[in-house]
């Protein structure tokens, strides 16, 4: 043998101890539940998590037992994300917006020993309190408050564990296969399928989506991580902020327009992320105070598709660039992220945008393919539609507590209908459980929905198949208008003209106040087509 190289586990407390060693004075603000504004740093984010991590062992809690979070995105909750991981236990973040049926689900099917929450979910934990077995041990997010301890008796307090705790608690040597994580699926159909990470695969991720064709985090970013912090690890930003050294903005519970837009302006954002929702509640609120967000530079919006009408938006009256990515909690979650190549800046800027449209290419450690009905791999043209399949160094190989291998022949299939073109774009059509088939031809609801959000007057669109008695399915469109509008049905059909082909037009349009949207701020279509899968049959009776 003539050399070799240092052998060191891709651990996550790696990643704090960077981030204390090297961008310590690095500020971290936080929007408290109560209201009002935290200031810390990585330092001092570092020496909290210690402290949790010590006082997670004098409450007896075993390495790789599962501790639970109902929380904001928060400085708190960024110090359990590295106490917990850290001191080998498992971080269980726990979406607050499922129904109550759900969280007794994931929590006793995670079998959580520990459950932190802040302030706002304690009502319902309370009511849940005797359904949840497993959890020994109850931590508010904050001081002690004595409303909340008589709402659950025993409660414990999250600064009066960190007081107890040592701050020179030594980070175990931990195997880097070992599991840091648990994320479960957002899905609308049967029990969520709950994803377990390992400290080798959030590294890995953490150092793919810091690259420059990837998000581009560094330490001169100041970041808000709108997506929340339970809904896949807010994308693994937490993670990669910490590697890079990056100044994180943590916005509590205000995600409303109006306050995110306080943020970016208050504290010079210079990154923000995001589902398409989330974007344009905040292009609203800069529409109605003027502000041209001189600090932010970039938003990367993913969890659902981005409409081209949002991407000009930015660009073309703020000067913002707009990056699309895609992913899902079985990828931890980034699959692709879209940025232009070399050859393409010799493009026009409509071609160019016609790109940034897509989902994007792969990052390395992710491979995509596209699989035809008969079981046949297609080839990449950017035109032929498939079932979109990967594998990767962080994609899932088996969920948590399964029996069967969530594989075929070695590769993830992940419910879209794709294109994926030669250089690696790729484009979401639909899901599959989405895309309407009317007489034998596929229409897109993705491509059906941008058109129409493209519409000055419409806020959010979705549309759906509807069951029809010639075509079998034909387009129905389900839309949210603007306050004060007076459009009408076949005013807006008409914006379709000369965008599509004529038949694949909708038949007609339904006008709702709001669309169902699940605790990550997707559409419900399950529950559109249980509401109007009927509604062409009906009318044309």
């Amino acid at each position: 043998m003539f050399g070799q190289m240092m052998k060191m586990p891709l651990l996550i407390s790696s990643l704090i101890n960077h981030a204390e060693m090297y961008h310590g004075e690095t500020p971290i603000v936080s929007v408290e539940t109560a209201g009002g504004l935290t200031h810390t740093c990585w330092a001092e984010v570092a020496r909290r998590s210690r402290k949790l991590a010590s006082s997670l062992d004098h409450l007896g809690m075993a390495t790789s037992e599962c501790c639970g979070t109902i929380a904001w995105n928060n400085h708190r909750h960024l110090e359990i994300y590295f106490g917990v991981s850290g001191s080998g236990r498992v971080c269980h973040t726990i979406n607050p917006r499922l129904f109550p049926t759900q969280l007794v689900y994931i929590i006793n099917h995670a079998q959580d020993k520990i459950l932190f929450l802040d302030k706002t979910f304690l009502p319902v934990i309370a009511q849940l309190r005797d359904r949840l077995p497993t959890v020994q041990h109850f931590v508010l997010m904050s001081a002690q408050d004595e409303e909340a301890a008589s709402l659950l008796p025993g409660l414990l307090f999250y600064e009066d564990l960190i007081a107890q705790g040592d701050e020179n608690f030594v980070w175990p040597e931990l195997d880097e296969q070992d599991a840091s994580s648990l994320c479960y699926t957002s899905g609308t159909t049967g029990d969520p399928k709950g994803v377990l990470y390992s400290h080798r695969s959030t590294l890995l991720h953490s150092f793919a989506i810091a690259l420059p064709d990837s998000m581009g985090l560094s330490a001169r970013e100041t970041i808000l991580p709108v997506v929340p912090m339970f809904h896949v690890n807010a994308w693994g930003v937490p993670y990669a902020a910490a590697m890079v050294g990056a100044a994180l903005v943590m916005p509590g519970p205000g995600l409303d327009g109006g306050s995110l837009l306080a943020l970016i302006d208050g504290q010079h954002v210079t990154l923000a992320l995001g589902v398409p929702t989330i974007w344009q509640g905040l292009l609203r609120a800069m529409e109605k105070s003027e502000s041209s967000v001189p600090s932010l530079r970039r938003t990367i919006i993913g969890g659902a598709a981005c409409p081209p009408s949002m991407i000009s938006t930015f660009r073309d009256q703020y000067q913002v660039e707009t990056i699309h990515a895609w992913g899902m909690t079985e990828l931890s979650p980034v699959g692709t992220v879209n940025h232009l190549l070399r050859k393409h800046e010799q493009l026009s800027e409509d071609d160019q945008w016609k790109l940034r449209a897509s989902q994007g290419r792969p990052l390395f450690g992710i491979e995509l393919r596209l699989m035809g009905d008969g079981g046949d791999v297609m080839t990449p043209d950017g035109v032929v539609q498939g079932n979109l399949q990967c594998r990767g160094h962080w994609v899932v190989d088996t969920y948590f507590k399964a029996e069967d291998s969530a594989l075929e022949e070695g590769w993830f299939s992940t419910g879209d209908v794709s294109t994926l073109d030669e250089d690696g774009y790729m484009t979401i059509r639909d899901r599959s459980k989405d895309i309407i088939k009317s007489g034998g031809e596929w229409i897109s609801t993705v491509e059906l929905e941008n058109i129409a959000v493209a519409h000055p007057e419409i806020l959010s669109a979705a549309a759906i198949a509807a069951k029809h008695v010639k075509w079998d399915e034909r387009p129905l469109l389900i839309v949210v208008k603007r306050e004060g509008s007076q459009l009408d049905a076949p005013e807006l059909l008409r914006f379709f003209e000369d965008k599509i082909a004529k038949w694949q037009i909708p038949d007609d349009v339904v006008f709702v106040e709001a669309l169902p949207m699940n605790a990550t701020g997707k559409l419900l279509k399950n529950k559109l087509r249980e509401t109007y899968g009927d509604y062409l049959l009906k009318k044309n009776t």
